[in-house]
């Protein structure tokens, strides 16, 4: 997509979805260390305009520079470049693995050790 005029444009990595219509959304860059000349990763989170809630945590995304949409927002979602892997996904497939091999999950409980609570 072709920026509009004098609008910045970056790609980055959504790092929360928990708001509603909001993204966070870490963009890295390389710069040169001025004096010891080596690469450094810089990052820097922007908080995004996403008005119909299409990404998610992990997503590739470009954002574009716009107006102000409140005190903190000033980038907006323009596409989505590449999916990201869902923590649901990973569990179902992990607990789907598990169940293959023929390991059942159990659900652990603590017990108390003697002489703590209950009654005498």
């Amino acid at each position: 997509m072709t920026p509009g005029p004098g609008r910045r444009q970056m790609v980055g990595l959504v790092v929360s979805d928990a708001m509603l219509k909001t993204r966070v959304v870490r963009v890295t860059r390389l710069v040169r260390h001025p004096v010891y000349q080596r690469v450094i990763r810089r990052s820097k989170k922007f908080k995004i305009h996403d008005s119909e809630n299409l990404s998610h945590v992990g997503d590739e995304v470009r954002i574009e520079e716009t107006r102000p949409i409140s005190k903190e927002k000033h980038w907006r979602l323009v596409e989505i470049l590449r999916r990201g892997e869902r923590h649901e996904d990973r569990e179902a497939q992990r607990i789907s693995e598990l169940e293959s091999l023929g390991v059942q999950q159990k659900k652990e409980v603590k017990k108390q050790p003697e002489g703590v609570g209950g009654s005498v």
